[in-house]
């Protein structure tokens, strides 16, 4: 398994149990607002510590609470792409792309800038500022800071979420090929159907901050398979 997470927090009246793991390709964090999603990838992120619990990413752990084990988050190689596209406004966008790679030793970089330009579709961008650029180009250009660290995991919060539908249409097939060619699991954020059919491998489903199922999106969702 690529992603194996059991944990718990308590978050005031809020109690978080959640307990899935995972293959690569993209799974879905599914649920209404206040079902613990961006909790639970705070939490795989190393911005929240769990009250209990384990976990793992690619067989490396990252939490242990057994055995007193923390990464932080600075060292975890786990991508986080916010619903913001959260790019230094002062830096142009190679610069943007380039400032991923400083977290990771030269010796761990996987990712070359070339490739994830020509993945995400941005390289008539590269000498723009983000003043000039479109929401679902931020967003693209977030990905591919995030991506140029050669991350373990990814992370993606409702990436979508601040974008009109014309600009959710532009990113989409760019999501679709990053989960279909890229090495690294995402684990995607989202409380969209339509978002989660198109873009899932495997949905866990979460409510009142537990894990009501994990299985495929026809699995979940009642659908047959049209095969």
């Amino acid at each position: 398994m690529n992603l194996e997470v059991d944990v718990s927090r308590r978050l005031g009246a809020f109690t978080l149990e959640a307990r899935f793991t995972t293959d690569s390709g993209l799974t879905a964090l599914f649920g209404p607002s206040g079902a613990g999603k961006t909790s639970l990838v705070n939490i795989i992120a190393g911005l929240l510590r769990p009250d209990r619990g384990k976990i793992t990413v690619q067989q490396k752990v990252l939490v242990d609470t057994e055995r007193d084990v923390f990464i932080p988050k600075h060292r975890r190689r786990v991508g986080y792409i916010f619903q913001e596209p959260r790019l230094f406004p002062h830096l142009t966008v190679r610069q943007n792309l380039l400032y991923g790679r400083w977290f990771t030793p030269a010796r761990g970089r996987r990712e070359q800038l070339d490739h994830i330009v020509e993945l995400l579709g941005i390289g008539g961008l590269l000498d723009r500022g983000p003043a000039l650029l479109s929401g679902g180009e931020k967003q693209r250009v977030a990905i591919g800071r995030a991506l140029l660290a050669s991350p373990h995991l990814l992370l993606m919060d409702e990436p979508l979420a601040s974008l009109d539908e014309a600009r959710k249409s532009e990113i989409l097939p760019y999501i679709e090929r990053l989960r279909d060619e890229s090495r690294v699991p995402i684990v995607y954020v989202s409380h969209s159907v339509s978002e989660v059919m198109r873009l899932a491998s495997t949905m866990v489903l979460l409510a009142d901050g537990k894990v009501t199922a994990t299985g495929t999106v026809s699995e979940i969702m009642g659908l047959q398979d049209p095969e």
